[in-house]
């Protein structure tokens, strides 16, 4: 009898007073029913019953721990990737210092193929970063004095001298490691849906207990009837799924913040889409060069492309391939700097350049050249306007085959295109992708009025970068932010894309859709075997042991269905 006592005090008492607790301020949830059943077998001297129950949700509880092992498995590998120190050069000496111990304004250097351990700036030497683990852009990024780094980029062959500009624990990849730590203890949504589905199945077990008891006059009929109704399936199953989902999701690229995601995702019926770098790759093509007089349009690229190495901004591509293409060799590069809102600059072959919007430019200069349709930039030499550089965006290869699929699929029935590019951009793209209501030139406020407005219609999706979006993000029933170019701890997106890409958008929906369905089939599965057991136990058949017995059978069954969820299938995109 020791080790049944002993049971009962060291598990069965703490799991009471807590139910006891949760009464006292009326927090009722179905796990009333697995105290009921420990009291009432005490009451009643069956000591192994409630010890049985007392192992079975131990037994249960141990399930969800390995589940979040096992989801956490992609948090491991990220805390395992990042150096735990960095190599701080002080009068000439360097030595190797905690990442706790480096400060704003240290001087750290990053050795060939180190993994760059803070957000800083290059202030020595030239070489290249591999960005794609931070970005899930497939390229490397030039690095020269001015350039920024980010942490968690790995360098390549030529070791950096860099400047440190935030702690460690500020930086992008410690705040990728917090918003993966949080995303897996965030499940409000999913646990109220077991809630709701408690709130039927817990009268429901308490009634057929109570009528077998007063029918036969046995009160261990009783006991037996409460013992089936444990509900283990929605106590572990729902949460399983959900550790699940976010366990997938994070192997393809989507950082989950808010597991309510996963709940509402599929239920969206109007999607909202930036445009820039969402529906279209965000890489623009160099469409034209008009050149003010006094200078050459070879001249204005070449500076132009020299500089736009060093940069991550989306013209910069659609700069330097022209540069490439027609052959133009670069120049050496100096005091690159890149303010927001200021644009570009540095010296290039010694002379200065600056590349900028119009709007930077307003009321400095005497005359700008007329705007035309589409992207554009100026291009300053020696503080003289040199050249007005135009551009294309150019739709993702998918773009047109998401957007079809995605009334018939997915029921939705809008899709608005909201963006801050000018009226003509947005509306030649707009019109080859098929898409009828179109916002342009619009501000944060102004986007976040019609995503609002949208959202009191019906629950909307909103795809943006995670930037100038972020008022839409948080207005939107779920927000998807594309993780290339923004931050990723903006506290308005739901989720987080980090490989840009629409594939990924589907694979989100029909993530959630599938966590929801294995959900419930684990949780109204079990509980539909439970009633059966609970029929049996009520007239004579199940008596408590056996009871508990296959209770924990039953809780097995739908435990290892919620773990489904973790295990990709062959598809997860249906376009």
């Amino acid at each position: 009898m020791v080790p049944l006592y002993s049971t009962l005090a060291l598990g069965g008492v703490p799991l009471v007073a807590d139910l006891a607790r949760k009464m006292i301020h009326l927090e009722f949830g179905s796990d009333l029913l697995a105290g009921a059943s420990i009291v009432t077998s005490v009451v009643l001297g069956e000591y192994l019953v409630g010890s049985i129950v007392v192992l079975m949700l131990s037994g249960g509880t141990a399930l969800e721990h390995f589940a979040t092992r096992r989801a956490s498995s992609v948090l491991e590998a990220l805390a395992q990737r990042m150096p735990q120190t960095g190599h701080r050069r002080r009068g000439g000496q360097i030595r190797e210092v905690q990442l706790d111990e480096v400060m704003p304004g240290d001087t750290l250097v990053v050795r060939p193929h180190e993994i760059c351990p803070v957000d800083g700036s290059v202030i020595e030497g030239h070489g290249a970063m591999d960005e794609a683990y931070l970005t899930g852009e497939p390229f490397t990024i030039s690095k020269a004095p001015g350039t920024q780094v980010l942490s968690g980029a790995i360098n390549g062959d030529t070791a950096l001298v860099i400047v440190a500009e935030k702690l460690a624990v500020d930086s992008r990849y410690a705040k990728i490691m917090r918003v993966m730590h949080a995303s897996e203890q965030n499940r409000p949504r999913l646990r109220r849906l077991g809630d709701r589905l408690g709130a039927w199945y817990t009268p429901l077990a308490v009634g057929l207990a109570g009528v077998s008891w007063a029918a036969s006059g046995e009160s261990h009929r009783f006991l037996a009837v409460m013992v089936v109704a444990t509900p283990c399936p929605l106590l572990i199953a729902i949460p399983v799924a959900v550790i699940g989902a976010i366990s997938l999701a994070a192997r393809r690229s989507i950082i989950i913040k808010n597991a309510g995601v996963l709940e509402q995702v599929d239920t969206c019926r109007t999607l909202i889409f930036d445009k820039t770098g969402t529906l279209t790759y965000g890489r623009p093509a160099l469409t034209g060069i008009a050149c003010a007089p006094d200078f050459d349009r070879n001249e204005a690229l070449q500076k132009a492309a020299s500089l736009e190495v060093y940069s991550k901004h989306p013209l910069a591509g659609a700069i330097t391939a022209a540069a490439n293409e027609a052959m133009i060799p670069l120049e050496s590069v100096s005091h690159v700097s890149e303010k927001p809102g200021e644009g570009l600059s540095g010296i290039v072959g010694g002379r200065r350049v600056r590349i900028t919007g119009r709007k930077a430019l307003a009321g400095r200069l005497a005359a700008l050249p007329p705007a035309a349709a589409g992207l554009e930039c100026l291009v300053l030499i020696d503080d003289r306007l040199a050249a007005a550089f135009q551009f294309r965006d150019t739709p993702r290869h998918d773009t047109h085959s998401f957007l079809r699929h995605l009334r018939p699929r997915h029921q939705v029935s809008k899709v608005i295109l909201l963006s801050g590019d000018r009226e003509s951009e947005v509306r030649y793209l707009a019109e080859s992708f098929g898409i009828e209501e179109v916002h342009a030139e619009k501000s944060p406020e102004e986007k976040l009025a019609i995503v609002t407005g949208e959202t009191r219609r019906a629950r909307t999706l909103f795809v943006g970068d995670g930037i100038n979006d972020a008022p839409g993000l948080l207005a939107a029933t779920v927000g998807v932010a594309f993780g290339a170019h923004s931050d990723i701890t903006s506290e308005a997106a739901g989720a987080v894309i980090l490989e840009t890409s629409l594939r990924k958008v589907d694979e989100l929906i029909h993530i959630g859709r599938r966590m929801r369905g294995v959900a419930l089939e684990s949780a109204v599965g079990g509980m539909a075997l439970s009633v059966i057991g609970m029929i049996a136990a009520g007239f004579g058949y199940l008596p408590p042991i056996a009871g508990a017995v296959a209770q924990e059978i039953i809780d097995l069954v739908a435990v290892l269905n919620a773990l489904r969820v973790a295990l990709p299938p062959r598809d997860l995109t249906d376009f």
